[in-house]
């Protein structure tokens, strides 16, 4: 028995010291860390004491590196085992044992001292209040001084080799001075080594990587959006922005989509740019990019005036650019091609100047080479036209036009030049005539040649149409009455075939609206072999864009096209500069045989909107059937849709701040009109980006009502077997259970709305941690970072209490249960005024079956069209 007892005072003796060493642990790691540094304080290597900072991000302390007894002072991420160090104070002065400590000198600045008390390091600034000094380190890995709460000196504007996100880095500061990343040594010595990385001090906005005083590589040109000369997609199409400090000068700055990101960009010490990105599951660094990322982005591989090309071969490949030709064949020959090229016929000014009079030769004009990499030591210049302002210098030897910087000239050399299979831009490279004149030969011979033949067809034309016309009739469906009665007008059906088209069309119960819509001049009917020669016979090249309903056309810009009714000898049918005669610019949707959508569409959509007029819906002008062809004629928008501009890296740039509101706040104002405005409640159920038109002024308008359903008469005694739409904007009760109301709607909104504010597909998240745009944005939400949301190329300018309200807008109309969503009507009084208090979004968790609570709620406070099991799903 006492035996026992023994043994269970041990266990509990037991229990209790490793307790208390557990604690003690914690204390003691406690006690050595500390988050700020103030005079008299000490950190102290022998102590392994550190700094860390408030969220524990980033630690600075003691380190050395390979088993060496040499000690440097750096930071470092705290969790992340190597360490991964992004800066170091003492790099090229270390501290051969461990006596060495951190503190705050006399005079105020941060001091690294040896064991001897001797300074090895010296943050080195002016401190005029010394006494209240203090060293922080800030969570995004920056460490700063301060002096009676003011900034002093900071590790982010004296780095050493690695750039991190949140760091500034200005543009135009000259070389040497600041803001330059310096490599080290070795993969184990920190000290400086012979690689330096920065942004171009010389030219436009570029990153630069210099070996001494040499370039190694360049990054391209920023265009507001990209680096030109790097292949950019995913964290780096998205992170980087230009932005202007308020003081006339600007600097970049970086920002991962995801906020949680480890990512850091790196001077190697063997030359090489490289971002790394931590990857969690695998507890490794991951080097997504990488420059020199081949020979051919080594610098100016190919000399002056000469282009390296991997595109052919997949080895690089110099080549002389056009009219010029190898400097040193026998080098160029043994593959030597670091001599580069030479003109093989000077300019017209080169010429003139070696002769010393005036020569009688071509004027000079320019080689198109497209998809290129522009050339090193642009300049830009500020006029309408660049060719002619080129040519008007004789030093100028190539010009191009970029979207996002202008006028891009070169004077002399063309230097660090590559040809892309994909992308890049198109250089303008100065020739002498000389060396044009073969193009310009073919471009004559060709355009006489189509001249001649043109001319010759329409003799021919024209001596058929006068020896055939008592037996021609171009339009054998239009009545002799018909079109002597109405000459001059686009639409040649007749009445009669108006109000059977219509008595056909009326025949569905639930197409049919009240009155006839097909009657009459508004919706006039249009002959079909007009419009097929308006669009050229529906050609690509008139081709405006795809639907799931089918191609959509532009009419044709013609001076004029007839149609001739030779029996009447007059002219049925034209098309003046694309117009009607009333004067409104069309396009054509045509029904495509191999759509999942068939006449049922294409009549709900014709007799839907017919009478539909909102400045933010298109219009639908009219229609034309001949046999399986089914046509719809819409006015004409020039700007096509707006995915076409949010979800193009170059175009997104020219939707700042307020063309997006105003684009939101259009979409949803057309949305109120279709729910509550117009005559017949109407449920969209296809809204999304490709289905929001914009016109020459950048006004939204909603199309595409092929799946468009009335609320209304005997619409709760129809039918839905089949759920239509487009996956990522359907809301989850109709995708689901196909249940659609207003709500649907309203959930397809606040998907656009949050694409409209991100810049990003909702689609595009299928292979991140978050699996939607949605989940994305509650993520940020949740964790009060909703501004990281908003597209990198507004951010800086659009207001943030506006901006965050419009997130809120957003996560309101995406919650789950519908009966939680807001009504179009309060949607658009929340966007346009900012009194109104918006109640707090729940999670949208997207979960397959609602809670049985929110069914019945929704059941009880909505008009819901259907309660039927889903048959059959069909996305577009």
């Amino acid at each position: 028995m006492a035996s026992m007892m023994i043994t269970t005072y041990q266990r509990i003796a037991f229990v209790f010291f490793f307790s208390f060493l557990c604690f003690y642990n914690l204390f003691s790691r406690a006690a050595s860390s500390r988050i700020r540094i103030t005079r008299g304080d000490m950190i102290r290597d022998r102590e392994g004491e550190t700094l860390v900072s408030e969220s524990v991000n980033f630690v600075m302390g003691f380190f050395s590196l390979d088993n060496s007894s040499s000690r440097y002072v750096g930071i470092w991420y705290y969790d992340i085992p190597g360490p991964a160090v992004i800066w170091v104070a003492n790099r090229d002065n270390p501290i051969k044992d461990t006596a060495g400590s951190i503190t705050v000198a006399r005079d105020g600045n941060l001091v690294v001292l040896d064991g001897g008390m001797n300074q090895v390091w010296s943050s080195n600034v002016s401190i005029q209040n010394s006494n209240n000094s203090e060293a922080v380190l800030h969570d995004d890995g920056n460490l700063v001084l301060s002096s009676a709460k003011k900034e002093v000196w900071q590790s982010f504007e004296n780095p050493s080799d690695t750039y991190v996100p949140g760091m500034k880095v200005p543009v135009g500061v000259p070389m040497g001075k600041s803001y330059v990343f310096t490599s080290w040594k070795s993969a184990t010595d920190p000290s400086p080594g012979n690689y330096t990385m920065g942004v171009d001090p010389e030219g436009l906005p570029q990153i630069v990587v210099w070996e001494g005083q040499k370039r190694r590589w360049r990054s391209g040109y920023w265009d507001g959006r990209i680096f030109q000369g790097v292949y950019m997609t995913g964290g780096l199409l998205y992170g980087f922005t230009l932005n202007g400090d308020g003081r006339g000068g600007r600097y970049f700055i970086y920002n991962p989509l995801n906020g949680t990101d480890k990512v850091r960009f790196q001077v190697g010490w063997d030359g090489y740019e490289r971002e790394f990105r931590w990857n969690e599951a695998e507890k490794h660094w991951s080097e997504i990019q990488k420059g020199p990322l081949n020979d051919c982005e080594v610098y100016n591989k190919c000399g002056s005036f000469g282009a390296c090309d991997l595109s052919t071969s997949g080895s690089p490949v110099c080549s002389c650019i056009r009219g010029f030709e190898p400097k040193h064949r026998d080098e160029w020959d043994k593959g030597n091609s670091s001599g580069g090229c030479e003109r093989i016929t000077p300019l017209k000014a080169q010429r003139n100047a070696t002769s010393g009079t005036e020569v009688s030769v071509g004027e000079d004009g320019f080689f198109d080479r497209r998809s290129m990499k522009l050339p090193d030591f642009a300049r830009v210049i500020s006029t309408d036209d660049c060719e002619s302002d080129c040519l008007k210098n004789a030093s100028c030897t190539a010009y191009a036009n970029v979207l996002g910087i202008g006028c891009m000239v070169w004077y002399g050399e063309l230097v660090d030049i590559q040809h892309f299979e994909n992308g890049g831009n198109t250089l303008h490279i100065r020739l002498a005539d000389s060396e044009l004149g073969d193009g310009r030969r073919k471009n004559r011979i060709v355009i006489i040649s189509a001249v001649v033949a043109g001319l010759i067809c329409l003799g021919i034309f024209v001596w058929l149409v006068w020896r055939f016309k008592g037996k021609l009739q171009v339009l054998p469906t239009v009545s002799s009455a018909s079109c002597c009665k109405n000459s001059d007008v686009l639409p040649v059906f007749d009445a009669s075939k108006s109000r059977d088209m219509s008595a056909e069309f009326s025949g569905s119960a639930d197409l049919s609206l009240e009155g006839n819509q097909l009657s009459g001049p508004e919706f006039p009917l249009f002959n079909f072999s007009c419009i097929s020669i308006a669009t050229d016979n529906f050609s690509e090249e008139n081709k405006l864009g795809q639907g799931g309903f089918g191609p959509v056309y532009k009419v044709k810009m013609l001076p004029f096209i007839p149609i001739f009714h030779l029996k009447c000898n007059k002219i049925i049918c034209s098309i003046s500069q694309g117009k009607l005669p009333s004067g409104e610019q069309i396009a054509v949707k045509r029904l495509s045989r191999r759509s999942g959508q068939g006449l049922e569409e294409f009549k709900n959509e014709m007799m839907l909107i017919a009478k539909l007029q909102h400045r933010n819906l298109v219009r639908l002008m009219g229609c034309s059937i001949q046999g399986d062809e089914k046509l719809l004629v819409y006015e004409y928008m020039p700007n096509k849709s707006l995915d076409c501009f949010l979800f193009d890296p170059v175009k997104q740039t020219q939707l700042d701040w307020n063309r997006r509101i105003e684009i939101i706040e259009g979409i949803a104002r057309g949305l109120l009109y279709l729910h509550r405005d117009s005559r017949l409640r109407i449920i969209h159920r296809d809204l999304k980006a490709s289905n929001i038109l914009l016109d020459e002024n950048m006004n939204p308008k909603i199309s595409d009502f092929g799946l468009a359903r009335i609320f209304g008469g005997n619409q709760n005694e129809a039918n839905t077997n089949r759920v239509v739409g487009t996956y990522g904007y359907m809301a989850p009760e109709y995708a689901m259970e196909g249940l659609f109301s207003v709500k649907s709607d309203v959930y397809s909104f606040g998907i656009l709305l949050l694409e409209i504010l991100s810049g990003r597909r909702n689609t595009s998240f299928r292979q991140s941690d978050d699996s939607s745009l949605i989940g994305y944005a509650w993520h940020l939400w949740n964790e009060h970072r909703a501004m990281e949301l908003v597209d990198p190329c507004i951010r800086a300018s659009s207001p943030k209490n506006k901006a965050l309200r419009c997130i809120h807008i957003g996560m309101l109309c995406v919650q789950d249960s519908a009966a939680h969503r807001p009504t179009m009507s309060s949607v658009v009084l929340m966007l346009e005024s900012e009194a109104t208090a918006l109640p707090l979004p729940t999670q949208p968790l997207i979960t397959s079956m609602r809670r049985s609570e929110d069914r019945e709620f929704y059941m009880d406070g909505l008009d819901v069209s259907n309660d039927l099991t889903v048959s059959m799903v069909v996305g577009r």
